[in-house]
């Protein structure tokens, strides 16, 4: 039996091979065959894929053995010694050539280099002998291990190797050398990777040293833009079944990741970059103003060139020559960041000549994104310094977005509404619409977040708001009433079945009373400038009420508008809206109305913003993402299909909860004011006329259409105090508009109208 060992542990080689191509080429093997894969990719990376090869080469060297013979002994320590050898530089290689991941990055990262094995090779061989040496050491060591697996010679292998890459020629190297290049910025000339892959470490690609050549380099060309369809990893599978368990027993499917397309690479040239910092310097210099220029930082959108000022500089003689600098760049524009917040440092943003287009879907297949856990987190862009952009909209807890025409605005709220669409299940966020302009949220209209179709007449938006007024106040009441102090516990405890009503109580419809979740609501308004033109009173009054309580019951406010003025953006609205998106605007004062400082007026639009948290004074550049109307027309359709039956059903009842489906909670919770029985209707009416002449000034009111206070004095012949109080009790019935100052109120129904509103009733 001696004498076969070596037939015995080839065989077994070959088995273990196949049963390893099952798994890895094919998917096959079942809940066993994934483990295996997952563990191949954790500790070999795409190795994985060559060693069911390597396997059944070695059992088949151990089988056959070398001509003129030898023990099995030494064959069986030829084979596994050669093929470690093999494994481990491939492994090494491999970690080099994809970005050297670490070890908290996802498996797929890992997997799609060299594994566990490969990062304990390659990283330390990087770190002491850098790209060039790392590649030098592993290229040898796998021409060793050739050497012991095949038991021939160096010559002879040698001779091998040059036979097949001698055809090849300079393609071959060309491959090589793109292949090998370090993303990192460890060796001069080449590009950088500006794509922000999720899992990346961020500061892999965000910084190039700066190479000592005296001529400045040619641009490379443009890099066309493409976009693929994202495949789903198993990471956002995860996370997606984690978000819609979130409610329990929800009957919604998340969509799949593979609806948004994602970005393709694109490289910036480093000497380029190089020259334009040199050409800063040289521009300084020649004004007076020394420098020691450090490394730059290449986002998305524009260049930070990081300088550090030399002994008696003042930083404002260097902010005094921003013009310039723009015109030494030839550039429209620069920003400049004095100082960079915790550096010692001035930053000098220049556009890039080349910008790079960041999808919603690369945000969302990002590291950040698979982290985020709560229903309202959503994408908004990638920052300078190539890091991924996450907003928790409820610790925001409003925002407000302001910007020029055409600068992003209603980019950034497609890529909100689709961050929300692809995280969140209609349990866990509702949706309250306002689009005056009537092209933008069209296209969402009859998705099942939606608590009404998307709002376009500024008087019914008006309306809206009054009703998220009135079920803000319906929340505090329940929430009163059962003991807890926001939504989030509330919640927690119908989740973990803690809330139990008490025995006899009963809803209105004389049923046992049950509690039931209660989702975030968040209302968009696409232009506030129209609803201010139309009913400035009431949508002041709302969005202040709103956005001063609603966050313990999870109601928040988006805002956006093109006019960032005084009177759209009152102080009111911007003392209790501490979030701010600036986009381009067209004036420093348009910037302070937004930012309360400058910087929004040197933007260089096309979705570049600035982001001023509601607990930080010092504003954060982003590049906005993008979503293609196809992806959204593709998720809307998704969300469609899994309620059709909610295509037309925008009611809510008068006393039920507000989706008319149980879905907010019990009834005898409702506020005292009864709701309309539709979001968008105006409030109800009081049951209770209060004077006996009400009735004479409608008719009156409605036949002259004219609400004058004046007109009712002489015709009824009552004094100002009693007038105006049937005036006031003509507008809560919506009879007439609210006072405009002396001017006469606006009549808001015609005779027949009333006619038919007494006849119902």
């Amino acid at each position: 039996m001696s004498g076969h060992s070596a037939d015995l542990w080839g065989v077994g080689a070959i088995v273990l091979g196949l049963l390893v191509a099952a798994s890895v080429w094919l998917g096959g093997g079942g809940v066993i065959g994934g483990a295996v894969d997952d563990v191949l990719a954790l500790g070999f990376g795409l190795v994985r894929m060559v060693l069911p090869i390597g396997l059944i080469a070695a059992g088949v060297v151990m089988i056959r053995g070398h001509e003129g013979g030898e023990d099995a002994a030494e064959r069986i320590a030829r084979a596994v010694i050669g093929g470690v050898l093999l494994t481990v530089s491939t492994a090494g290689l491999l970690h080099v050539a994809r970005g050297r991941p670490g070890i908290d990055d996802p498996i797929g990262e890992l997997g799609a280099a060299g594994g566990v094995l490969g990062m304990g090779v390659g990283g330390p061989l990087h770190a002491l002998a850098a790209t060039s040496g790392a590649v030098t050491v592993l290229v040898a060591l796998a021409f060793v291990g050739t050497i012991v697996l095949t038991g021939s010679s160096a010559q002879t292998v040698g001779a091998a190797v040059a036979s097949v890459v001698r055809p090849a020629g300079s393609a071959v190297a060309g491959v090589l050398r793109g292949l090998f290049s370090d993303p990192s910025g460890d060796t001069d000339g080449g590009a950088i990777d500006l794509t922000g892959d999720p899992g990346a470490d961020p500061t892999s690609h965000d910084t190039v040293e700066m190479p000592a050549a005296e001529e400045p380099a040619q641009p490379t060309p443009p890099t066309e833009r493409h976009h693929e369809r994202a495949e789903p990893s198993a990471e956002t599978e995860q996370q997606a079944l984690r978000l819609a368990t979130g409610p329990k027993g929800s009957k919604w499917r998340l969509p799949p990741p593979s609806l948004l397309s994602r970005s393709r690479k694109q490289s910036v040239d480093k000497d380029l970059v190089a020259a334009r910092g040199r050409l800063l310097q040289a521009t300084l210099a020649q004004f007076g103003v020394e420098t020691t220029l450090l490394q730059p930082v290449v986002g998305p959108t524009v260049t930070r060139f990081v300088l550090e000022l030399g002994e008696g500089v003042k930083v404002s003689k260097l902010e005094s020559l921003r013009k310039d600098i723009a015109y030494s760049m030839a550039s429209p524009d620069v920003r400049i960041l004095a100082p960079i917040p915790g550096r010692r440092a001035i930053g000098v943003e220049v556009p890039n000549t080349d910008r790079q287009i960041v999808a919603v879907g690369d945000i969302l297949a990002s590291r950040e994104a698979r982290v985020a856990s709560h229903p309202l987190e959503v994408a908004i862009g990638r920052d300078i310094n190539g890091r991924n952009a996450m907003i928790n909209l409820a610790t925001m807890p409003h925002v407000l977005i302001a910007g020029a025409t055409g600068a992003g605005k209603s980019s950034c709220l497609n890529a909100i509404l689709t961050s929300i669409l692809m995280r969140s299940t209609p349990d866990q966020v509702r949706l309250i619409l306002v689009d005056p302009k009537r092209v933008e949220m069209g296209q969402y209209e009859r998705v099942p977040h939606l608590l009404t179709a998307p709002v376009t007449d500024p008087r019914k938006a008006a309306n809206a708001l009054g009703w998220a007024v009135r079920e803000m106040d319906r929340r505090y009441d329940l929430l009163s009433r059962v003991g807890f102090r926001d939504i989030t516990g509330y919640n927690n405890a119908i989740d973990h079945d803690q809330l139990r009503a008490g025995l006899g109580e009963v809803d209105e419809s004389g049923e046992p009373l049950v509690y039931k979740r209660l989702p975030f609501i968040l209302v968009v308004v696409d232009e506030l400038a129209d609803l201010m033109m139309v009913a400035a009173r009431d949508v002041e009054d709302s969005i202040a009420r709103i956005a001063q309580m609603a966050r313990a019951v999870g109601i928040h406010l988006v805002i956006a508008t093109q006019r960032p003025s005084v009177n759209v953006i009152t102080g009111v609205i911007k003392a209790n809206v501490p979030a701010r998106l600036a986009f381009a605007v067209s004036s420093l004062t348009d910037s302070r109305v937004i930012l309360d400082q400058p910087g929004a007026e040197r933007l260089v639009g096309k979705g570049d913003l600035l982001l001023l948290g509601p607990a930080s004074s010092s504003p954060h550049r982003i590049q906005g993402c993008w979503v293609e109307e196809e992806e959204v027309r593709a998720l809307v359709k998704f969300w469609r299909d899994q309620a059709p039956e909610f295509a037309e059903d925008h009611e809510v009842a008068s006393q039920a909860s507000p989706a008319g489906d149980g879905q907010y909670g019990p009834g005898p919770m409702a506020s005292p004011v009864t709701l309309a029985p539709s979001i968008t209707d105006g409030p109800p009416p009081t049951f209770d006329d209060g004077d006996e002449l009400l009735g004479p000034a409608m008719d009156l009111v409605v036949q002259t259409q004219l609400g004058s206070t004046s007109m009712l004095q002489r015709k009824l012949r009552v004094g100002f105090a009693r007038a105006g109080r049937i005036m006031d009790l003509l507008e809560q019935r919506g009879i007439v508009g609210p006072s405009t100052g002396s001017k006469a109120r606006d009549v808001l129904i015609s005779p027949e109208e009333l006619a038919a509103r007494r006849g119902q009733g």
